[in-house]
Parts: structure tokens; sequence; C-alpha cells
């Protein structure tokens, strides 16, 4: 008996290209598309646009085409936790949360209520035997990052079709086919956030009253500087603090929201010798050991050693990581896990 597959189809590229595969393969392929954003939406994956290209991609390919309006389940389970990361002084990945909630929760149990034996999308990933997760194999877009959190019991449930190809390939196949959404750009910023309308106003929109703050040196505790929202500043930020000429950059070492105080400090002052995880999610199951750590999506990969704690050492000073962001751990091209930065 045929499989069959619902896929997951923003509008994009890589998605388009996904279902043209497993149509190619034999399968019995629906494509799906997410009404996820219900307010002002220019960019990233969330705009009508968006639908209208996925619905013509499905047309292209002769496949069933559905749209599910999730705007409440995106609303609490990405936009919500947004906002109360920036007013807790937090670093969030909305990305990730998305994947979590929306497209590996919400849209796994529609998979299962339809009746569908899989669910596809066009993440550049790999799963590999037993449901291991693995990088895509275009180091450029890996997106192994955002995934970390499923589990390989979601994995054997699910098929990243272009995770073996690179975004070239993608779009030569993409051309090859005719597929209107072959040339059409990657998107890059916070989705649900319009390109005119700024992220405080968008926070200050949604209910956070931003808190101006001081910013002091670090050790000397000296006002050096001035924000407009302690809210809006993260560990590692440079620019945007109002800071007189120094002898050396400084750097965020550190956010307090509750007495609305910015630290800051030369580079060296963001070094740190481990990372602690708040919670692991682990892939296939808890692991300790030698692992390599990857602090953000296309950051650069750090040697560690994983303790049964969930702290990980790391073989090098390494810059800080802002407490909110997701460290991932892999051991080669492998993901074991990751979770939140204390």
């Amino acid at each position: 008996m045929t499989d069959s597959v619902l896929v997951a189809m923003s509008g994009g590229v890589d998605s388009s290209v996904a279902a043209a595969l497993l149509l190619e393969a034999g399968y019995d392929v629906t494509g799906v598309t997410l009404r996820l954003w219900g307010g002002e939406s220019d960019q990233g994956c969330c705009s009508a646009a968006d639908v209208d290209d996925a619905r013509r991609v499905a047309q292209q390919l002769g496949i069933a085409h559905y749209v599910f309006n999730l705007a409440d389940e995106f609303t609490a389970g990405v936009v919500e936790p947004y906002v109360a990361a920036h007013a807790d002084g937090l670093t969030p990945n909305p990305c990730i949360e998305c994947n979590r909630t929306i497209k590996f929760d919400q849209l796994l149990r529609r998979t299962d209520a339809m009746g569908f034996d899989l669910l596809a999308t066009g993440h550049h990933a790999r799963i590999g035997p037993g449901g291991q997760l693995r990088r895509g194999a275009d180091p450029g877009k890996d997106q192994s990052y955002v995934l970390h959190m499923l589990s390989a019991a979601v994995l054997q449930r699910v098929r990243f079709p272009v995770g073996d190809m690179t975004k070239d390939e993608v779009r030569r196949r993409a051309d090859g086919l005719g597929l209107r959404s072959a040339d059409k750009p990657d998107s890059q910023e916070v989705c649900f956030i319009a390109s005119t309308t700024s992220r405080g106003g968008f926070l200050a929109d949604r209910g956070l009253t931003l808190t101006p703050g001081r910013v002091v040196e670090a050790g000397s505790g000296t006002e050096v500087g001035r924000v407009e929202g302690v809210e809006l500043v993260t560990v590692g930020q440079r620019k945007g603090l109002g800071l007189a000429g120094g002898s050396e950059p400084r750097y965020v070492t550190s956010v307090d929201v509750n007495s609305a105080t910015v630290t800051v400090g030369p580079r060296r002052d963001l070094l740190v010798d481990h990372v602690t995880v708040t919670s692991w999610s682990w892939v296939t199951g808890p692991m300790t050991g030698a692992v390599q750590v990857q602090t953000s999506a296309h950051g650069v990969p750090v040697d560690g050693w994983l303790e049964p704690t969930g702290v990980v050492r790391l073989a090098q000073p390494t810059r800080r990581v802002a407490p909110g962001q997701s460290v991932v751990a892999y051991r080669g091209d492998q993901v074991v896990g990751g979770g939140p930065a204390l």
C-alpha cells in the first residue's frame, strides 16, 4: 500500500520541492498551508501571499491542498511566549517554539486525525536509523538546530525530502519543474513582526510596557549610558546602548530587568568555560560525554563535555550564551539534544 503523506507547504521553494520529490517517489501527497498570524505581516512565512503561493504550487503539481487556521494556537504557543521572554529579560527563539508547538505538535495531530501515514516539511535536515536527527547536507542551510526538540518517536513519522540536497540543487530542481517558487527568497526575520514595525512597537502593542534602564560598567558600577527598554537588550549586544566612546568596545554581559540595569564590559568579560541548560530535550535519550555545542542557528560548534547534571564544560573559553537562547549538542552531524541556556 502506498504511504500517504501530508506536506507542510509554506509557499517557499524548499517545501514546494519536498512535495514534488515525494510525488515522484510514489507517495500519495497532499499539501497543507498553515495560516498562523492574523496580524500585520509582510515577511517570513506568515503572509497571505505565502498561502497563495503554496496553493498555486499544489495546483501545478496536481495535488490536493488545504489551509489550516492555527492562529489561536500560534498566538498561545509562539507569540505570547515571545513577549513573556522579553518581559523576563530572556532571548526568545520563536522559530524553535513554532516547530515545537505548531509544526510538530498541532500539525502532527491533524496528520493523525486525517488518517495520513506521514508528515513532511521542507527543512534542511536528515533523519537517520532509529529516528536520529542529523544535519542537512548543505552546511549553510542546515536547520537541525531549530529541530533539536524532536524525539526519535516523532522523527520516525516525519520526512525531510530536501535534507540531502544543497539549496542550489533545490532551486535547480524547482526551476526544472517550472515551479513558481523557484526564485523566491528565503525568509529571514521574525514572521509575525512586519518590516515597518519595530520590535519595541510590537511588544508595546502586545501589552508590554518597556522599562527605561541604566547601563553600567562591570566592576565599578559607573553609569555610562541609558536604554529605552531593558527588555529589548540581550547579552552580547554591542550597539544601541548609547555609550560614550571608550578605549575598547563594550558588550552587554548581563541584563537585570528587576533593577532596570544593563551591565557592560570588554569582550573578555563575555568569555565562559561552561554553559548550563535549564531543561534538556533529548532526541534518542539522555547522553553524557564529548559533544560539540552550537548556540545559534548557524553558529560555529565548540567542543565540550556534557556532564550528568546537564552542564556543558567547554574546551576553550567561549562567548556567553544569552539566557533563553537554545544550546544544541551534537556528536558529529547527529543532534544529541538541546535546551535553553540559564
